[in-house]
């Protein structure tokens, strides 16, 4: 008889291949525990070297290591720090430099007013002429009656010469913007030439400028009249003296490095 084959029953064990995976993850998880707890530690040196080792260990994946270390490290905050001290001492090299301009700038102004006043001296004008000196322009005072005869813009033939002689004193200084301004008093006038005072102190600082501008050292694009009528006093108009002293010329010479606002193109005269 043909012995029957027998098989031997083997005992079935579970299949646990899953543990190989489960083990990598819970590593990973392990590592991720050490990561965050490290990540709320001060010393961000040993931070970024556990960052660099974790990132070698992950085939460098992305994540928040990577936005925790581009984080300014000790060197770009010094690079910073230095930049803003360049900044620093630019700016005050900039500082030092419009000192040195604005004191130069006093020194030619002194030294243009000394020369007015000579001249006033010299010639005895000190009743019809003055100047001063201010943080925004050296001011020539011209009375009217030194100029112009009452109600009327062209200016004396026995005036041109001081025109001319300012002109000259201005002409070493040819940078400055020079503002010619009129002003009258505030009694109306209305005659054949002029409809009001505006019209009068108009005239009167154009006719002016013209004059200084026959000095060819001049640049006219450095000049400019601008005519206030009456709305501009340096005196009451209640007495002939106040009126008198409201009718004038005014020459200025304008500072290019004020410490206040830049010069607008109006030029208050009443201080």
């Amino acid at each position: 008889m043909s012995k029957k084959t027998r098989h031997e029953e083997h005992e079935e064990h579970a299949d646990e291949s899953w543990l190989l995976p489960y083990s990598d993850l819970m590593t990973l998880l392990v590592a991720l525990f050490i990561v965050m707890y490290s990540m709320s530690a001060t010393d961000a040196k040993k931070f970024e070297e556990m960052s660099q080792a974790f990132s070698s260990a992950l085939n460098g994946g992305t994540g928040i290591l990577e936005e925790r270390a581009a984080m300014p490290s000790k060197t770009q905050e010094d690079l910073g720090k230095n930049d803003k001290m360049g900044s620093s001492t630019s700016k005050k090299a900039e500082e030092a430099e419009m000192a040195k301009l604005r004191q130069k700038e006093q020194e030619d102004l002194e030294k243009l007013k000394k020369q007015f006043d000579q001249y006033i001296k010299s010639n005895g004008l000190t009743d019809l002429l003055s100047t001063k000196l201010n943080q925004s322009q050296l001011m020539i005072t011209i009375s009217d009656n030194a100029l112009f005869a009452s109600g009327q813009a062209i200016v004396k033939d026995d005036s041109r010469q001081l025109a001319k002689s300012i002109s000259t004193m201005l002409q070493q200084f040819p940078d400055y913007d020079v503002v010619v301004q009129g002003h009258t008093d505030d009694i109306p006038i209305s005659n054949s030439n002029y409809s009001s005072n505006w019209d009068l102190s108009a005239d009167r600082a154009l006719q002016f400028m013209k004059i200084l501008l026959q000095n060819t050292n001049l640049n006219p694009r450095k000049f400019s009249a601008i005519g206030y009528g009456e709305y501009h006093p340096i005196s009451d108009n209640d007495t002939a003296t106040g009126r008198s002293k409201n009718r004038r010329v005014e020459v200025s010479i304008i500072r290019k490095y004020q410490e206040s606002k830049e010069f607008t193109g109006i030029v208050p005269s009443a201080e």
